[in-house]
């Protein structure tokens, strides 16, 4: 317990200061003029929407202007149906429920506003309590555990994990999905899992560790039952044990599955056989679609031709048309500065494979279940990141960093892997215990600053904040240390400067 209170309390404080410093900075820095979507205001301000807007105005630029308006308006333009539901829904639900009795001073935005720095805020909480309560049942490390989610607090990715974005709702979910899943909760699981497709679609990929890890399981029952079960009781036992996983495979696969399939009939609904006129949409908005070329559902239009593919997806279209998201198509020299920015993080992704590699190449050969199965495998793995436990998240990290880079927008794979893999946190924390001598027990050559972290297996917390400590010595730390806090601190306050200006950081 004594853990996550320090973790709480670090993560309250980065997301105080994170507002504060996005309400500074966003007053101090004039927006830049970026051809982003900007929908025109529909409704009169009110008594405190402009204190608001000064307050947490810098939240709502880029995509997050595309979940306000959602979230007031609903689906109007064909490219907002990119981004997911859920979100706008949690938004929606904060501004008319708990923030209500503010409906006299501030207008529907207003209190979106004020719902996406509380509720964003209250998520990254639980996103950290989920991380480090992940990271303790994975890895068996709890001094790797703690730094790892001290780390996270600091994310590179902090501002999307602030601004109106999905992120901090998804990454709660799914490392929560992930400790579920790991404690043997599949039907929890399976929904938490669920509702994160519901906020982001990359939460289909969520579905192999549903179907990796009961595997792992089902094959070490068999392995088990094999040493004394003899007979026919043998055969049924096996029998058993592969309905269960496939039962489980196919109902938590179309659990996960359904809100992505859901939201895309809808949208085919929406634009494909249309029942709605323009009449319900404000002129003001209707003039901007006209403007920029947006798209509205219209009953008197026709249907747009993405409508008569053999599987008409509104998400593949929109990725294609209006973002040029593609295989290779990032791949352009004037795109050079946004790979240079999302390079600290593959960077991460890259070390993080190949040390769990070379540390287990027989076990990643085998893809993990084999050791998994045998005596010395998950049931008491060697403690740290190099433990068998990790082989699936190191591939799920693999995955994101190779679709990421090849199929993207590049720049945003920080924010892309930072909210859906622990793995950049648990290969960061790795490294600074490798490297770092003031994280070491022994004595140092600068015995008057050295840090001491818990141990492994200790009860009682008596450590300082790791990471503040190292932050403190920065100057006499090795150079890991120094590269690894440089890059979290700086894409941390650069994000909240440029992202919030309407710079470009997205």
């Amino acid at each position: 317990m004594m853990d996550y209170r320090a973790v709480l309390e670090f993560a309250t404080f980065t997301r105080a200061a994170s507002l504060i410093l996005q309400a500074l900075l966003n007053a101090a820095i004039p927006d830049h003029d970026a051809d982003a979507f900007k929908p025109p205001r529909t409704a009169e301000p009110l008594y405190l929407d402009s204190a608001v807007e000064w307050l947490f105005g810098g939240l709502s630029h880029w995509d997050a202007e595309h979940y306000l308006l959602i979230a007031e308006r609903g689906y109007l333009y064909e490219h907002n149906f990119a981004f997911f539901p859920f979100f706008p829904i949690v938004l929606r639900g904060l501004a008319d429920t708990l923030l209500w009795p503010l409906g006299g001073w501030l207008s529907v935005r207003g209190r979106l506003l004020v719902a996406v720095a509380l509720g964003n805020s209250t998520l990254f909480l639980l996103s950290v309590v989920a991380l480090h309560a992940l990271s303790r049942v994975v890895m068996q490390d709890r001094r790797l555990a703690l730094l790892s989610t001290f780390l996270y607090c600091i994310t590179p990715a902090n501002v999307f994990m602030t601004a109106g974005y999905a992120e901090s709702l998804f990454a709660a979910l799914t490392f929560g999905g992930m400790f579920l899943l790991e404690k043997g909760f599949i039907l929890r699981a399976c929904l938490a899992f669920s509702i994160a497709t519901a906020a982001r679609s990359n939460g289909l990929v969520n579905v192999g560790f549903l179907l990796y890890l009961p595997a792992v399981y089902a094959i070490s029952q068999i392995r088990l039952y094999r040493s004394f079960a003899k007979g026919y009781r043998k055969v049924f036992h096996y029998i058993w044990v592969i309905i269960r996983l496939l039962l489980t495979s196919l109902l938590g696969t179309t659990v996960i599955a359904l809100p992505f399939c859901a939201f895309q009939y809808y949208g085919y609904r929406t634009f494909c056989t249309p029942t709605a006129s323009l009449d319900r949409i404000p002129l003001v908005l209707i003039s901007l679609a006209e403007q920029k070329g947006y798209r509205i559902a219209d009953e008197n239009s026709p249907p747009p031709l993405w409508c008569m593919r053999p599987l008409p997806l509104i998400y593949s279209h929109i990725q294609d048309v209006y973002w040029n998201v593609g295989f290779l198509r990032y791949f352009e020299l004037r795109q050079i500065p946004n790979f240079l920015l999302a390079l600290p993080m593959a960077t991460l992704g890259v070390m993080a494979a190949y040390a769990y590699f070379q540390a287990n190449p027989e076990l990643c050969f085998r893809l993990g279940l084999w050791e998994a199965g045998s005596k010395k495998g998950l049931d008491k793995p060697i403690a740290g990141f190099l433990n068998p436990r990790v082989f699936v998240y190191v591939v799920h990290s693999t995955v994101l960093l190779v679709f990421g880079t090849l199929c993207m927008h590049v720049q945003v794979l920080t924010r892309f892997m930072a909210s859906s893999t622990p793995v950049p946190f648990w290969i960061s924390a790795h490294l600074l215990l490798l490297n770092e001598p003031l994280l070491h027990r022994r004595k140092t050559s600068m015995p008057n600053v050295q840090i001491k972290t818990p141990a492994k297996n200790g009860c009682k917390n008596t450590a300082q904040n790791p990471v503040i400590a190292l932050i403190a010595h920065i100057k006499m730390c090795s150079p890991t240390t120094q590269s690894i806090l440089g890059y979290f601190l700086s894409y941390w306050v650069l994000g909240l400067a440029m992202h919030c200006n309407f710079l470009p950081w997205t």
